[in-house]
Parts: structure tokens; sequence; C-alpha cells
């Protein structure tokens, strides 16, 4: 015999499953429902049946999850991965100073016209303290084991050195960039090689280095510096 509605409602009240949520930490994220950097706790979970209200057997494991402690939604710990804004900005920063220093160690620092170039670009990415000496100093540091050319005894290990730096700037960021803000960051450092005219070998090859470490597919690589070097200055 089917029980009457009113008795399947009463049962739902009697019998049900209720997570109980432990915090395992907390910080700072950008939140998906929110849209902006919030707090978070991280939270890990333990199902249990209840029997009018009470927990009484345990089902199981839930999460972990992440809770935003503004808007209380749960997302997936992989939420994590995605910097927040502050922490965007700031490996932006970074990733276009490495780029200008690798730039300038790859083509020499005796043009004016580069170092302003590069000193600019700099700063319209966010770092508005950033001199030409400063980077003049930093750049020739960089470049001391070769030769006027790049081609001295010490050229090999600073090229692979300049790689590293590229691609622990430029690697953690490319996931979270476009594909139009990834190639934004290519071509900037193509306007500095070119301030003072054509690429040079190894300017050339620091920007392969650049366009490789920002995901960006050789071809087009190649296609993008070729089309900055036709457009005016």
């Amino acid at each position: 015999m089917r029980p009457a509605k009113g008795q399947r409602a009463i049962g739902l009240r009697m019998y049900g499953i209720r997570t109980v949520w432990d915090t395992v930490g907390d910080g700072e994220f950008f939140c998906p429902g929110c849209g902006g950097d919030r707090n978070y706790r991280r939270l890990s979970g333990r199902r249990r049946l209840t029997v009018l209200g009470l927990p009484l057997w345990a089902r199981g494991s839930a999460g972990p999850v992440v809770e935003c402690a503004a808007c209380r939604d749960h997302f997936p710990v992989d939420t994590l991965d995605h910097p927040t804004t502050t922490r965007f900005s700031a490996m932006l920063r970074e990733a276009v100073h490495t780029v200008a220093l690798a730039v300038l160690a790859a083509g020499g620092t005796t043009s004016r016209t580069v170092l302003e170039t590069a000193a600019a670009t700099v700063r319209d990415a966010g770092l508005d303290d950033c001199t030409q000496e400063q980077l003049f100093t930093i750049a020739e540091v960089l470049a001391a084991d070769t030769g006027p050319d790049g081609t001295g005894p010490g050229a090999e290990a600073c090229s692979a050195a300049l790689a590293i730096e590229l691609h622990e700037a430029l690697g953690p960021l490319a996931p979270h960039l476009a594909v139009a803000g990834r190639e934004s960051v290519l071509l900037q450092g193509a306007r500095i090689a070119l301030a003072d005219g054509p690429y040079g070998q190894a300017e050339r090859e620091v920007l392969a280095t650049v366009g490789s470490a920002l995901r960006i597919r050789p071809d087009d690589t190649t296609r993008l510096l070729a089309a900055a070097a036709r457009t005016p200055s």
C-alpha cells in the first residue's frame, strides 16, 4: 500500500543527509561568483544520515571545496589556481620587466632610444619608478659574460640563463592570458628590439624564447615579429 501524500512529507522530514564541514585552510582567492578578490575557507566535509535532524551514521566524505567568505558559494579546489587580481597584475609587471631586460641584454644597451623605449614599456606595465639607468645596470650584468656581438665565451651560458628567467616569469602567466594578451607581451619586446633598427640575431632568439614561454606557436611568433618590423614606429 502506497503511503499517503502527508505521510511521505513526514518521512522526508524525519530522514535526510547532512554534510558537516570542517575548515582546513584559508586565504585570499579570485571568486568566480563575485568576480573579484575575496577571502576563502577551504572545507572538508563528512556526510551523515540524520533522523529527526540528529546526525547518526557516517555516509562518506564530501569535498574538499572552497567557500567564498562573501557570497558563501562553494567552488572546486582548483579555483585557487587562478591568481588574484593583485597577484595577476604583479605577474604581468614582472613578465614585461623580464622581457625588456632579456631584449636589452641580447641587443646591447648602447642605444639611448632602446633604453627609452624599454623604460617606457616597463612603466606602462605598472612599474612606475623604473628608470633607464636601472635597466641599463641590470642588463649590463646579465650580458657581462658575452662578447659585444653576443658570441663571447659566456654567450651560451648567458643565453641559457635568459631562457630560464623568461620561462620562470612567463610560464605561470601564460595560462591566464588570452591569445591577444600573450601576443601583446611578445610585441612589447619586439618594439624594444626594433627601437634602434632591425632585429639582431640574438634579439630574434630571445623573442623566439619569449613566444615559446608564452605558448605562442613558432609560426605565429615569426608572423608577429615580421608584422612588427613592417609597422612604422
